[in-house]
């Protein structure tokens, strides 16, 4: 409870971070396809998957988790392929809050299921190319500026 004139009243909440006033960002929508590949948790890295401008991969004791070209995939192998990649334009500290948050929250409401990476220096937000339309018009509808862009470096 504050005084505020009149009497007392409940303090403010102080707003939620999805909710807090953020700069627009600007995130550049690559056009290659992606894959989203899980193999065995003692699998080696296979050469497919690090050949190519961009790939990521995690590894877990349950499982190896990568992201890689689409086409580079063999057959048979678990992955699901179509995603393109919004990646954040920028180099972003460490210490920065909410760059993830403003840009997830916005896709949340629009109902555009996401698979993050993170590095360094930025993010990249892969979106099933299905939503990818969606996706483009939540972020700019909250103000965020998405570029076309062959390249994810």
């Amino acid at each position: 409870m504050h005084l505020h004139r009149g009497g007392w009243r409940p303090r403010p909440e102080p707003p939620l971070a999805h909710e807090r006033i953020q700069p627009a960002i600007c995130v550049n929508s690559v056009k290659r396809l992606f894959a989203i590949v899980r193999l065995a948790a003692d699998s080696r890295l296979p050469q497919w998957a690090t050949d190519g401008e961009f790939f990521s991969a995690t590894r877990t004791s349950d499982e190896l988790s990568i992201v890689c070209a689409a086409g580079r995939v063999p057959d048979g192998v678990v992955s699901e392929r179509g995603w393109r990649v919004l990646k954040v334009n920028g180099v972003f500290a460490l210490s920065e809050v909410g760059v993830l948050a403003t840009l997830s929250a916005s896709l949340a409401a629009a109902e555009v299921s996401l698979f993050v990476i993170s590095t360094f220096d930025t993010d990249y937000l892969l979106v099933n190319e299905k939503q990818l339309t969606s996706a483009i018009a939540a972020l700019q509808s909250a103000g965020h500026r998405v570029e076309s862009n062959g390249n994810v470096s």
